[in-house]
């Protein structure tokens, strides 16, 4: 054997076993930061002892389709658009407090499945999707069909986009929010069409208004029933005649749109990108987006091998891409719970905190949804941020922001003081909420707080420091680096650099 060839086989050996090399603690944060919400001890442990590639199959393979907790019955159940016209005004009123209560038992499920499911991956793909064929509860108006649509999306979260995107576009709260319900030959509805290539598959720039109207006719019929809430297929009103899109022309349906949108590589780049913002950098490498979309269109848009792709590329293991996605307001709020062990905390006053950090969930701002990035970070997202880790890391932690966030919810009503304790201002006359849920947010709110001392415990018998289980990136502030104990745990929270992974 010469010696090059010698050489070469030596250097593939090391590469070898260097890549087979355990992550370590500070790779399997990264890791599990980016495809969850905030590692724990444990987790951070386990997959310290893995090698790369182990662990991202172990992550794909162990996601599940349902939630482990049940949806709360009164938020599955669906109340007939005709009820609410035929009612008086104080049944209408009875029915919007009902509907209130419902979107908050939904909100607080939503986030406590995410702090305490076994699969954050699940969750956070769940969360993605929903920002991606967005939805609405203020315009839906119905937290059963909202539910409906958060189960649907699981259960493909990680499954075929293909298939995701053909029962989306037949899912009720959809059709209501983008208008299709009533989109009827003679008179399509344009909305649903535009945003299935803007936002859905191609993006801008490659189609063109022809083929959105042509498309809106290829969707008529696609429907709902009001009493049961449930899609429903109007034969009679769905256009039926010769239709051409991007090139193609027959008598074309929704399906078969759908199909014609699948088969254009833009589809298949265009998600990739979006997935590469979630997880990697927020300036996509385009050669690398084109690269994995060829192999996510040759799996038939598989997402497990979209992922794969994505989170064994160099891209994302690079030091220069840790620290440069700015954590949401759920990172921050359900992983700060996860990271400090709270997996049975009550998710209902989380979920008014993410509400008043500007992610209500089940209520992206319009039809893009969240736009994330810098755009979390303002004048008064940032202060609030700090005053969500303050109070949770001591003192009486979610009263405020809780009481703020009602107050936006509920402006028509007397305004909560945040200066007060819950259970002084929801007495027994109060009309904003039933009296289950005032006391849930009295008892959740005024005890969620972390026992600092006994997860330092933890950290140090596990041999790690809290900045590799806190910071993607070192602190910023020459006072954090001097703290120690609890009060070095509150520094790291409130260090600028805990807002980023």
């Amino acid at each position: 054997m010469g010696l090059g060839r010698l050489c070469l086989l030596l250097l593939s050996l090391v590469g070898v076993a260097v890549q087979a090399a355990p992550m370590g603690p500070d790779e399997a944060r990264h890791l599990l930061n980016r495809t969850g919400f905030g590692a724990t001890l444990e987790e951070i442990e386990r997959y310290g002892r893995m090698e790369r590639r182990d662990a991202i199959d172990r992550l794909l393979s162990t996601t599940v389709t349902v939630a482990q907790t049940p949806i709360p019955e009164t938020s599955l159940h669906y109340v007939s658009p005709r009820l609410f016209r035929s009612a008086g005004d104080e049944e209408k009123k009875a029915l919007h407090r009902q509907q209130f209560q419902a979107g908050a038992e939904l909100r607080a499920w939503w986030v406590g499945e995410m702090i305490s499911t076994p699969s954050p991956l699940t969750e956070k793909m769940t969360l993605f999707w929903h920002n991606h064929f967005t939805s609405s509860l203020e315009k839906v108006k119905s937290s059963a069909l909202m539910a409906h649509q958060n189960v649907l999306l699981r259960r493909h979260a990680l499954g075929n986009f293909a298939t995701l995107l053909h029962e989306i576009s037949r899912d009720p709260a959809m059709l209501v929010y983008l208008d299709g319900a009533n989109s009827r030959r003679g008179q399509p509805n344009e909305n649903f069409a535009r945003e299935v290539m803007e936002l859905f598959t191609l993006g801008e720039g490659h189609y063109r208004e022809q083929d959105i109207k042509e498309a809106s006719r290829a969707f008529t019929g696609w429907s709902i029933d009001p009493e049961s809430g449930e899609f429903k297929w109007r034969p009679k009103i769905h256009d039926g005649n010769v239709k051409t899109v991007l090139g193609v022309s027959g008598a074309l349906d929704g399906d078969q749109v759908l199909d014609i949108l699948l088969r254009q590589p833009a589809t298949a780049e265009f998600v990739v990108g979006k997935l590469w913002r979630e997880f990697i950098s927020p300036q996509p490498d385009a050669q690398e987006v084109n690269r994995i979309a060829g192999r996510f269109r040759a799996s038939c848009y598989d997402i497990r091998v979209a992922l794969r792709e994505l989170l064994n590329s160099k891209a994302f293991w690079a030091r220069e891409n840790q620290g440069v996605l700015v954590k949401s307001p759920v990172d921050l709020v359900v992983g700060t719970a996860r990271t400090f062990g709270l997996r049975s905390a009550d998710g209902l006053p989380l979920a008014f905190v993410t509400r008043q950090l500007e992610q209500d969930l089940f209520n992206p701002p319009n039809v893009k949804g969240w736009p994330g990035g810098d755009v979390w970070i303002n004048s008064k997202t940032l202060l609030a941020r700090k005053q969500f880790v303050e109070r949770l890391m001591g003192g009486n932690p979610m009263v405020a922001p809780m009481a703020e966030s009602m107050n936006d919810m509920t402006p028509s009503l007397p305004r909560v003081r945040p200066t007060l304790a819950l259970k002084e201002q929801f007495g027994p006359g109060s009309n904003r909420l039933d009296e289950d849920l005032r006391q849930r947010l009295v008892r959740s709110g005024e005890s969620l707080r972390p026992d600092i001392g006994r997860w330092l415990e933890q950290v140090s018998r596990l041999g790690l420091s809290p900045e590799e289980v806190l910071l993607a990136v070192p602190p910023t502030e020459s006072s954090t680096v001097k703290s120690s104990g609890a009060s070095g745990v509150r520094a790291l929270v409130l260090d600028p650099a805990y807002q980023l992974k």
